[in-house]
């Protein structure tokens, strides 16, 4: 978790439907709602351009935010966003509300690090990357923004799977959840033509 604080002004939407929907569009608005815990559905509406403003953080997405809904402050984590197809435009956003004695299943992405020190790397081999994030469980207090995967200690033709991540106190990988036979391989380095002369040219040398 890092210090920042994502905060959303939304407003209570009670005119429904289509119509309405673009009509909001057209003021800069985005039609949105909030869901969740203990409580009913509330649809909102909030600011277009703050929100997009917003997402162009990647914290935003696997962060707890801070919703004022008409002066009534709720937790929640962005569950779901349509966007236009061709424009820059954010037709729809989904809101959970969360709990901090419940644990929650987000998507949080994945950032590999040290590519250039891996001796895999150095001899000229290529990093794939399986997967770029992952579903963890945990309660929102332990929420990670990402997680790291550190690529240093990677050998030519060497895996690294999901159980080679590093989780933060608290945090579980959903898919291991499932059972072993789940441990996905989520980045490699594989070797190249140039990766290939320079082992047998190592090779060679040690004869």
């Amino acid at each position: 978790m890092s210090n920042i604080d994502f905060n959303i002004t939304a407003e209570v939407r009670s005119d429904l439907g289509k119509g309405a929907s673009r009509r909001l569009r057209h003021e800069g608005k985005v039609p949105a709602v909030i869901y969740g815990g203990d409580k009913e559905p509330v649809s909102l509406t909030l600011d277009h351009n703050d929100l997009y403003h917003h997402l162009e953080n990647e914290a935003f997405y696997s962060h707890i935010l801070n919703i004022d809904v008409a002066g009534s402050k709720e937790k929640a984590v962005l569950k779901d966003l349509q966007r236009h197809p061709a424009k820059p435009i954010i037709l729809h956003a989904d809101f959970m509300r969360v709990s901090e004695k419940d644990k929650l299943k987000m998507h949080v992405p994945l950032h590999f690090t040290n590519e250039e020190l891996a001796p895999g790397v150095k001899i000229g081999g290529v990093v794939t990357h399986n997967i770029t994030e992952v579903e963890v469980q945990c309660l929102p207090k332990d929420l990670p923004e990402f997680l790291e995967v550190d690529l240093s200690g990677l050998e030519i033709e060497q895996i690294l799977h999901l159980t080679d991540i590093k989780l933060p106190k608290g945090v579980e990988l959903v898919e291991l959840l499932h059972g072993e036979e789940h441990n996905q391989a989520i980045a490699a380095i594989h070797k190249t033509r140039a990766s290939k002369e320079a082992v047998e040219g190592a090779e060679g040398e040690s004869e």
